[in-house]
């Protein structure tokens, strides 16, 4: 289910100059941010909690997964150049789940490296906030890169359609709105976050078991579907 050539690939369309550049802006301004609360305000958990909450995970990684997702898949669907994956002797979940796989571990690095870093500015991981949200920003990277890799496969428009899931939906109706919280990647994460965390400082609107499940659950589907989706445009290339 792994293939090396198609990752070797997926890695070099990823972090290509332009794309990492990109990449690296919201870390970038994370870890800038971070340091100046920290010499504005000192050690504080509750600031740290804020910090990681409202930022980072709530904006930075979705984010991030919306780049990193769609730009496994999207651009070769877009420019054609997907039909000469697809005329190699592979079968087409393995093409998916090594392009899922690239996007998961780009989206680790880029989130929960500089969530851990910041939450070690911010208060130097006082009651395990700055490991709590790195855990959630890694369990969410996975069931983002799934969900944003889909949506490369299903749309010409998926960074847009992304973008607007990750600033509306998560960043503003996941941290405001009480329903949409239940249905936000965001809430599942935090509900992990929490276990991690212990206490009142990192809460989530789910419980861990209901936020696990419902996290391995839409990476599964969402993995899946993709799988389907490129099997289809194979035939339909075919016919």
């Amino acid at each position: 289910m792994y293939d090396p050539t198609v990752a070797r690939l997926t890695y070099r369309a990823l972090l290509g100059r332009r794309r990492a550049l990109i990449l690296g802006a919201l870390p970038l301004l994370l870890i800038v941010i971070s340091v100046v609360v920290r010499a504005l305000t000192g050690a504080d958990d509750q600031t740290a909690a804020d910090v990681l909450g409202g930022f980072a995970l709530a904006t930075m990684v979705p984010i991030i997964g919306v780049i990193a997702g769609t730009g496994a898949i999207g651009p070769e669907i877009d420019d054609g150049s997907v039909v000469y994956l697809l005329s190699k002797p592979l079968k087409r979940p393995t093409i998916i789940v090594t392009k899922l796989i690239v996007a998961i571990a780009v989206t680790m690095v880029f989130s929960a490296v500089p969530t851990l870093v910041a939450g070690l500015i911010l208060n130097g991981n006082g009651q395990q906030i700055a490991v709590a949200y790195t855990v959630a920003a890694l369990v969410a990277s996975i069931a983002y890169s799934a969900l944003f890799l889909l949506l490369g496969t299903v749309s010409r428009h998926a960074v847009v359609f992304g973008l607007v899931y990750a600033l509306v939906w998560e960043a503003l109706f996941g941290s405001l709105v009480p329903g949409a919280r239940t249905l936000s990647v965001q809430q599942w994460a935090l509900a992990v976050a929490h276990r991690v965390a212990g206490g009142d400082l990192v809460t989530s609107d789910v419980g861990l078991t209901t936020g696990a499940v419902l996290l391995v659950l839409v990476t599964v589907l969402a993995t899946w579907y993709a799988g389907q989706k490129l099997r289809s445009l194979t035939l339909a290339g075919e016919e």
